[in-house]
């Protein structure tokens, strides 16, 4: 006997509520997970349709007191349905509840009021209205008279101006109305997350030889029985955007609709542009900095067929369009694209299966790709297209490497090296723009004591504090905020200060060393507001400032003709984190900024300082090597089964009680060893996590690697029912990730 859990209303703000039906012999072999059911519902036993979201064969109460399934709506399947399936398909492989998988793939859970415009209109024949407002005009009726002349001159009247300018109160409308003089007009009015108005359709630049010949092998793998994803690697500058567009215009063609993934929040302002200037109003965005109202509205529309391109991070995935044809994920290495909450996806895989799902395609870009990607179109998983040269043949920027072990032996103490402070003021004095970056937020990195090494730590978080300039202490984990003390708290020194390396003091010195220089500064703390991102990023590329500094945000995916020099200040800042996708993440972080330079008709440079200048992720990324670089990291990865090279599972658990977490996380080992006993499941730990305490929530991890993926599967499955009979593990929180 199969048992289904069916949601009546997924509109309905409470998602987690589902209700178990028997499934008849009949229908078995038809009904799967997203599909629509016909059910008794209710007291009355009334048949109303609901969604299909977990099958089991083992009942949750008396199945004597079980109602069945009427129906299958077999040729009823909905947006709503494939999403619901969608969510099926990442539960089962990356671990949470159906509750959590839902609530990532149906975001919008409760309606919104609509927004509405109402407008006052005549109801009457003009003469008779004339005839009206003399009668009003010499009667006490003012009001009335002001507001019929006004429509007899100007029909009809904006209902808000008719009570400002006209000083009309709800009840002289209300009278006339009653009376039919007048009538009002309500129409839904959208919350438009992009304004038109400040949007300019752009010329369509013409293909280059290369990006006619990638669309071409594009075209041609669509046309396979089984197209497969394709990955497109080109280096920065390349024109992968243009691609992208071209393929975009045939999907919309044959009445399809585009998704097109961008890593980051920042990237919304220019690759918006560049869409709403190829196809207008047709595009539409999505973005976490939106209110509900306007998140709302963009679906509705989705939904409604009233756009075609949706622009958007990682929720705009799951945009309910119901003839997707196409899903681009531009810069898909980055890491924004994995979800830090459960179900721990990642937009890639998923955006894979959707595709799968509804015969839709998937196109990734990047100029770094990742090495999972790269490796499948190695193997060929994926199809792989190359972009090998800058558009319009522009050559790659001129790329030199301090190092600051050599800066420091000269006696030079800035933050800023000798070449680097060179070039800028070259640019300065020629009317050039310039990036500088860091890969640090605030305005200090941490504060420390440099009599007895006491680093000033949050008392909820295992993390350092770092110094802003208020003189105040922030934990940009939890939020906690203190004075910075004057003397260390443990031995009473005086010398006791911050290691000053953030955008905010990067600034200090650039204003300091070039007091002309116009600046401005992107980083957490400038882009807090919403619209912060568009603001500072159109004040750059309209010339309002000469130099743009910032953290990783400012180097991935902008496009400004006017740059020619991009300054990294600290390159190697990641090469310490502890990670093994550190090497790979810097690389690609170098070759995106150095990217950034020299991308209009002026010759780029970029200073790469460092203290690791031999390192091979930095060497790789100045001449713009991918494959290089692949080939070393691919070693190491192979080398000690590290993805993509092995697939690896990370078993979280998160407890306020040290001890108890210390021992559930012990046991969860030991039943893991006992369920898998081959010398092919390699075990790491357990151990803490990297930050093993945030908000007083100690937090601990264990790594499971494995060739097979679908055997981490089997053993999260098997853990996930050991975890749920078992009452010690109530107070603690597991998560897995996939990787």
């Amino acid at each position: 006997m199969i048992y289904s859990d069916i949601i009546i209303d997924i509109s309905h703000e409470k998602l987690d509520r589902s209700f178990q039906y028997l499934v008849p012999r009949e229908l078995e072999t038809e009904i799967r997970v997203g599909m629509v059911a016909s059910i008794p519902f209710g007291n009355g036993n009334h048949i109303r349709k609901g969604y299909v979201v977990g099958l089991s064969d083992e009942p949750k109460y008396a199945v004597n007191k079980m109602k069945a399934i009427t129906g299958l709506c077999s040729d009823e399947e909905t947006t709503e349905s494939r999403l619901i399936a969608l969510a099926s398909w990442m539960k089962e492989n990356y671990g949470s509840t159906m509750i959590q998988a839902l609530r990532t793939v149906l975001p919008i859970q409760e309606k919104i009021k609509a927004k509405e415009k109402r407008r006052i209109c005549l109801n009457i024949p003009v003469e008779e209205a004339k005839k009206l407002y003399e009668e009003l005009e010499g009667s006490r009726c003012k009001a009335r008279a002001r507001l019929l002349l006004a429509l007899l001159s100007e029909e009809p009247i904006d209902y808000t101006e008719a009570s400002q300018k006209l000083g009309t109160t709800p009840s002289v409308i209300s009278k006339l109305t009653e009376q039919g003089v007048i009538c009002v007009e309500h129409s839904e009015v959208y919350r438009m997350s992009v304004d038109g108005d400040e949007m300019s359709r752009e010329a369509e630049l013409p293909l280059s030889p290369q990006q006619e010949h990638a669309v071409s092998v594009i075209l041609s793998e669509w046309e396979q029985p089984s197209p497969r994803p394709v990955l497109i690697s080109g280096v920065t500058g390349s024109g992968k955007t243009q691609v992208y567009m071209k393929l975009i215009e045939q999907v919309i063609a044959q009445g399809k609709q585009a998704i097109v993934l961008i890593p980051e929040i920042a990237l919304t302002y220019q690759t918006v542009r560049r869409f709403y200037g190829r196809f207008g109003d047709k595009v539409s965005v999505l973005n976490s900095r939106l209110s509900q109202g306007e998140r709302y509205d963009q679906f509705k529309r989705a939904k409604r067929g009233e756009i075609q391109v949706m622009v958007g991070p990682r929720s705009a995935l799951f945009t309910p369009f119901s003839q997707l044809g196409i899903i681009i994920i531009d810069e898909e290495h980055e890491s924004t694209y994995k979800s830090e909450n459960s179900p721990r996806y990642h937009a890639r895989e998923t955006a894979v299966k959707r595709a799968e799902m509804e015969g839709a395609k998937v196109v990734m870009g990047s100029a770094t790709p990742s090495l999972e990607s790269y490796s499948r179109a190695m193997s060929g998983e994926y199809a792989l297209v190359r972009l090998e040269a800058r558009y319009g043949e522009r050559p790659l920027p001129k790329v030199s490497i301090v190092d600051l072990r050599e800066e420091l032996k000269r006696g030079n103490r800035s933050v800023l090296s000798a070449q680097l402070k060179e070039a800028l003021e070259d640019r300065l004095n020629r009317g050039e723009q310039a990036m500088l970056f860091l890969n640090r937020r605030g305005y200090a990195g941490f504060v420390s004591c440099r009599s007895c090494g006491h680093v000033m730590k949050c008392p909820h978080c295992d993390v350092s504090l770092s110094e802003h300039n208020n003189g105040r202490l922030i934990c940009h984990y939890c939020g906690h905020e203190e004075r910075k003390p004057s003397k260390c708290p443990v031995c009473g020194s005086p010398y006791i200060g911050g290691f000053k390396a953030g955008t905010q003091q990067i600034e200090q010195v650039i204003q300091k060393n070039f007091p002309q220089a116009r600046v401005l500064r992107m980083d957490y703390d400038t882009t807090r507001a919403k619209g912060s991102y568009e603001n500072i990023l159109s004040a750059f590329a309209e010339h309002q400032a000469d130099v743009l500094i910032g953290t990783q945000m400012i180097v991935k995916g902008h496009d400004f003709p006017d740059v020619t020099l991009v300054g990294v200040i600290a390159a190697d800042m990641s090469l310490n984190a502890e990670d093994y996708r550190c090497a790979e993440r810097t690389f690609q972080l170098l070759t995106q900024a150095v990217g950034r330079s020299g991308r209009g008709r002026k010759a780029g440079e970029a200073v790469i300082q460092t203290y690791h200048p031999e390192h091979y992720s930095i060497q790789a990324a100045a001449v713009q090597d991918y494959e290089a670089f692949y080939q070393e990291e691919i070693s190491y990865r192979t080398l000690l089964d590290y993805p993509p090279a092995s697939h690896m599972m990370a078993v979280f658990g998160a407890c306020p009680e040290e001890e108890l977490l210390s021992q559930a996380m012990h046991y969860i080992e030991r039943f893991v060893r006992k369920v898998h006993q081959g010398e092919d499941l390699h075990v790491i730990g357990p151990a803490y996590a990297a930050v093993g305490k945030v908000k007083d929530i100690y937090k601990q991890v264990l790594y499971l690697k494995h060739v097979d993926y679908s055997c981490l599967v089997d053993i999260k499955d098997k853990l996930e029912k050991y975890i749920e009979i078992n009452s010690g593990f109530r107070k603690i929180y597991i998560q897995f990730d996939f990787s």
